[in-house]
């Protein structure tokens, strides 16, 4: 599999064939085959789906009639055929299946899966350079093998591509930068304040560090700072990950804390680089803090804001795009859109007054809204989302934590009832149907994705995710419907 890349290199993809990232596919598949980690059985999944997409589809180049013959080229007939034939071709289907692949790797805490996403990555920007999801995957790999500057040039090729920014890169990549500029000074400074330090540099930063931590404990405080902080420097020069410099400075830290008796008046500049650092690394910078006066808003509260109003929730489906409801749906009191809706004023309307959306992307969270909420099963996840997502002045209220995940914390519905994860829409319109509050409660375009989906174009990539039951949630719709028409279905 691949090695890291250095940052000087990080454009530069190892050409990676599909034949050659299709075998650590299946090679990964049989490791995990008595796995026990949930992420690793979801990982598990996504290998036998692209491996037997892989093996069902038709070689590069055969007839139809072949086809139809039997002869559809699968996984080991490929793999057999002659050096000078040409190579299985990257398919739209089964490259967004890769990327599903690639991303379940990344929940893995594990090397050996940041591996397969950074060969997944080279594989796809191979096939496709200019692949947007390609090089969001690689900076994502790099990221977490601790290639920071690479990870960095990585995620501006992916921003170069695109003009929406709905995961928030360009956030993350100023963050990485601050703390990358963070780190220099932090080096600065500790070759300032330790001139001794420059004579423990040269071997083996782990062996130096070891040595620094002996004298710590005989009591030679003396002896061990110049070690401990060589140690640093060297990691600083090396090729090692930046969370293992940054993980050393807290250390060394704590250390010079405790031999000091508590007392860190002197180490101010330090724990205050060492802080900028960290913060920067984990959510990026933050220009407005109070994110331009947004107010939080509590479940109550939003029950008051749609007390007695008429309320229709408009789904991002295909059937919705190639209607011409945009002016009756703009007639309704207040008006829901999910995620990463798209406006298309006769199809779809026009006004927005909630935005519902998942944490774990920032689609339309720049588009001014009077409610945003933003559902999240995790709290330190959604709060983390919150402050390095959230756009100063583009929402007047923010839904707080009593409104973070409606169906398991409102409704007290747990997975031995739903066990599937709940959607955006079907989050809300539970809530709403919770509340009870609106005479009139229509939804526009809930097909469930039965006609495909109708997104901003940089989400259209984003396969129709395997997590929610969709046929569920139907059912819970149609069991509650008092009238359901080809357009619009009315829960009141």
């Amino acid at each position: 599999m691949e090695t890291a890349q250095t940052g000087a290199s990080a454009a530069q993809v190892p050409p990676t064939t599909l034949a050659e990232c299709l075998s650590a596919c299946a090679a990964h598949s049989g490791k995990l085959v008595a796995g026990l980690d949930r992420r690793r059985v979801e990982l598990a999944e996504r290998l036998r789906a692209v491996l037997a997409l892989y093996a069902t589809a038709p070689a590069p180049g055969a007839t139809p009639a072949a086809v139809s013959a039997g002869a559809t080229g699968g996984l080991f007939r490929r793999a057999a055929r002659t050096p000078a034939a040409r190579g299985p071709a990257l398919s739209g289907e089964l490259l967004d299946t890769l990327i599903e692949v690639g991303g379940k790797a990344l929940d893995c805490p594990y090397e050996d899966e940041v591996r397969l996403a950074l060969l997944i990555s080279a594989t796809i920007l191979t096939e496709r350079k200019g692949s947007r999801a390609g090089w969001r995957l690689r900076a994502r790999a790099l990221e977490a093998a601790g290639e920071e500057a690479a990870s960095v040039a990585a995620y501006q090729n992916y921003l170069d591509r695109t003009s929406e920014d709905g995961y928030g890169i360009a956030s993350k990549v100023a963050g990485l930068r601050i703390a990358e500029q963070r780190r220099a000074e932090t080096v600065e400074l500790l070759e300032r304040e330790c001139p001794g330090a420059a004579a423990y540099t040269a071997g083996p930063a782990t062996d130096t560090w070891a040595e620094g931590l002996a004298r710590c404990d005989a009591g030679d405080w003396p002896g061990a700072e110049p070690r401990l902080v060589g140690a640093l420097l060297a990691m600083a020069r090396g090729d090692g990950p930046a969370d293992d410099f940054q993980q050393g400075v807290g250390d060394y830290l704590d250390l010079r804390i405790r031999h000091h008796d508590g007392a860190a008046a002197d180490l101010r500049e330090l724990i205050g680089l060492y802080a900028d650092q960290r913060r920067n690394r984990m959510r990026g910078p933050i220009e407005d803090p109070t994110f331009g006066d947004t107010t939080w808003l509590s479940l109550g509260e939003f029950r008051n804001q749609i007390t007695g109003k008429s309320i229709c929730l408009v789904a991002n489906s295909q059937s919705l795009g190639r209607s011409s409801l945009g002016p009756e749906i703009d007639s309704y009191d207040v008006v829901v859109r999910f995620n990463s809706y798209r406006i298309d004023a006769p199809a779809t309307g026009t006004r927005t007054d909630v935005h519902a959306s998942i944490h774990k992307h920032s689609f339309n969270w720049d588009q001014k809204v009077t409610t945003r909420l933003v559902f999240g099963g995790v709290p330190g996840d959604w709060m983390y989302s919150l402050r390095n997502r959230l756009v100063p002045g583009a929402q007047r209220y923010l839904g707080d934590d009593s409104l973070r995940w409606p169906l398991r914390n409102i409704g007290r519905v747990g997975a031995d009832v739903w066990p599937s994860i709940p959607t955006t829409g079907f989050n809300m319109l539970w809530l709403i149907d919770f509340l009870d509050v609106s005479p009139r409660f229509d939804l526009f375009g809930f097909d469930f994705y039965e006609s495909g989906a109708y997104r901003v174009e940089e989400a259209m990539r984003q396969p129709i995710t395997s997590v929610h039951e969709y046929r569920g949630e139907k059912s819970w719709v149609m069991e509650r419907a008092t009238s359901v028409t080809e357009t619009r279905i009315s829960l009141r």
